[in-house]
């Protein structure tokens, strides 16, 4: 057998060829997760150690609430086909042409308007918390 280290030798059959892509990989994937890893530690004290910094208003913090809320989004609009149809109708509008019509579109959906704002407080509650974080749009 191949083992991991590559130092078996099972001569020039597929096993070998297999066994050395399977190898590879592995060792891509350690070396990308040690390379997270060492990202992820080696951030932590730097974050701790700022005092003006608010507790969970990191970058990470901020990144953590926008994937839910995007996630959420998501699964409204496939939940709700005609508001996603909606909203991809608005696909190459004019931005001032965009808010006039989803304000539109809210006034006369109340239910609609209810349930995007709650799915958005999230992003909301961590702007009022840790104001304006670096990188942010929100």
């Amino acid at each position: 057998m191949y083992f991991l280290c590559g130092e078996a030798d099972v001569g020039a059959g597929p096993y070998r060829l297999v066994m050395s892509i399977y190898t590879r990989r592995l060792a891509a994937a350690l070396a990308g997760c040690g390379t997270i890893a060492v990202a992820m530690l080696g951030q932590i004290p730097s974050a701790a150690a700022d005092p003006d910094t608010p507790p969970n208003c990191t970058v990470a913090d901020l990144e953590g609430v926008r994937t839910g809320v995007q996630f959420a989004t998501s699964a409204y609009l496939f939940t709700h086909p005609d508001v996603n149809a909606f909203f991809t109708s608005l696909a190459g509008v004019p931005r001032d042409q965009v808010r006039v019509r989803v304000k539109a579109y809210m006034a006369a959906n109340p239910q609609t308007a209810s349930d995007i704002t709650g799915i958005r407080q999230p992003l909301v509650d961590i702007k009022n918390r840790c104001g304006q974080l670096p990188g942010s749009a929100v």
